[in-house]
């Protein structure tokens, strides 16, 4: 069974909140860090993208680097920019967009969860970001940004939470993005309690996003009992910090895919290649998106395309040949334009839906492309059964938004 455990978080007065709340050190390079941090002195990326107060030319993985993150984090605890909380709290993230609102926890996963793997994973880490984020926890002994989990929905957890944001929060603002948060801090030592104990009858926690990051806290924490010949199992490191969604609240959206060249093919050779696999049909210049599994988008010079896969494409009792990204990347991307590793290639770009069509027909317009694909999102349900059939979803599948906010709330290993 899972473990959710409240700690003593640092956070930042509610009057610097939304100026020292951050998106995600892996949404933003360097440059526009640089930029969105600007003068702004209370900005969370100086502690977690550091690199963006040292010269450009920096390695990103240099030593200098990590003691920047350091040095910042100590002086935003000095300057009183973040404060301790005098006891163990569990705390509320909600973030809003438009009409839709999803509540998640935050508190303490357990080092030993992810080494079982109570914490499911569907993706796959490269090593040398997953380095970078260890040296990161190293240097800060905590976690500086949560990670983002969810759960199979829980009435009684559901229940909590309602009561819970009846009251008023302790930060709530609108980032300059259009994403809304709101954050609770959970007070009283029953519901502490109470909840720890529901918690405590979750099977599985299951990473949506931030799949370095908690390989990361994880194998930090387990060095660092391995390290310990007094070690009892209860120290701060052997728990990182998360935020729990239950997976009805989360929508994943989807994650498409732009191709520098057509393999040396013209557009007619093509299209008739594809016609092997899927039903085409133009769709004219108009916008068109895919409205069901199975059926894709194009754009390719100037015209929209709806393709519908074909039924010996896609195994509908396979969890992953069920996936539009299996099909896709099988039948297109690899059989027809030859691109075989997703990680690795330079001919391909991939998208997060939440920028639109209109940014694949931008980047093909724009002759920096050649094709885009769009694809039907993935659902949790398909993300779970991955996970709990110990499979791994292909590269760049799931794109969750709204990204959390970095800084407020952090966890320390001691």
């Amino acid at each position: 069974m899972a473990i959710l455990k409240p700690f003593r978080g640092f956070r930042p007065p509610a009057e610097i909140c939304k100026s020292l709340a951050s998106r995600p050190y892996d949404v933003l390079d360097s440059k526009e860090a640089r930029v969105e941090a600007g003068d702004n002195k209370y900005s969370f990326l100086r502690v977690i993208k550091p690199e963006i107060e040292l010269p450009e030319n920096v390695d990103l993985y240099s030593q200098q680097v990590y003691d920047k993150a350091k040095e910042n984090f100590q002086k935003f605890i000095a300057n009183g920019w973040l404060k301790q909380d005098n006891k163990k709290h569990f705390y509320i993230y909600a973030q809003s967009w438009g009409s839709k609102i999803q509540y998640g926890v935050v508190g303490c996963a357990g080092v030993e969860d992810y080494m079982n793997n109570i914490i499911k994973k569907h993706e796959l880490t490269r090593p040398d970001k997953e380095e970078d984020r260890m040296k990161h926890v190293r240097i800060l002994n905590a976690n500086g940004e949560p990670v983002f989990f969810s759960y199979p929905a829980k009435k009684e957890i559901d229940d909590i939470v309602s009561e819970i944001v009846k009251n008023p929060p302790i930060y709530d603002f609108m980032a300059d993005d259009g994403f809304g948060h709101k954050f609770w801090i959970i007070e009283n030592d029953k519901t502490i309690e109470n909840l720890e104990q529901l918690f405590a009858n979750i099977k599985y926690f299951y990473v949506a996003d931030g799949h370095h990051r908690t390989a990361a806290a994880a194998l930090v924490g387990n060095e660092k009992k391995k390290n310990n010949p007094n070690h009892t199992g209860k120290e701060e490191y052997n728990f990182f910090m998360a935020v729990v969604f239950p997976d009805n609240q989360l929508t994943i959206i989807d994650y498409n895919r732009v191709v520098k060249d057509l393999n040396g093919l013209s557009k007619e050779e093509f299209l008739k290649k594809l016609e092997k696999d899927f039903v085409v049909k133009a769709a004219g210049n108009q916008e068109y998106k895919p409205g069901k599994l199975h059926n894709f988008c194009m754009y390719l010079d100037g015209t929209w395309y709806s393709l519908d896969a074909k039924n010996h494409t896609y195994n509908d009792n396979d969890p992953i040949g069920v996936l539009d990204v299996t099909v896709l990347s099988k039948y297109v991307l690899d059989d027809i334009l030859g691109i075989k590793n997703l990680r690795t290639d330079k001919r391909i770009d991939f998208v997060g839906g939440i920028r639109g069509l209109g940014e694949l027909k931008r980047r093909v317009d724009s002759g920096e492309m050649k094709v885009a694909f769009a694809l039907y999102p993935v659902t949790m349900k398909q993300l779970i059964d991955i996970a709990d059939t110990d499979n791994i979803m292909p590269p760049k599948t799931t794109w969750f938004e709204p990204k959390l906010r970095s800084g407020l709330v952090v966890h320390t290993l001691d």
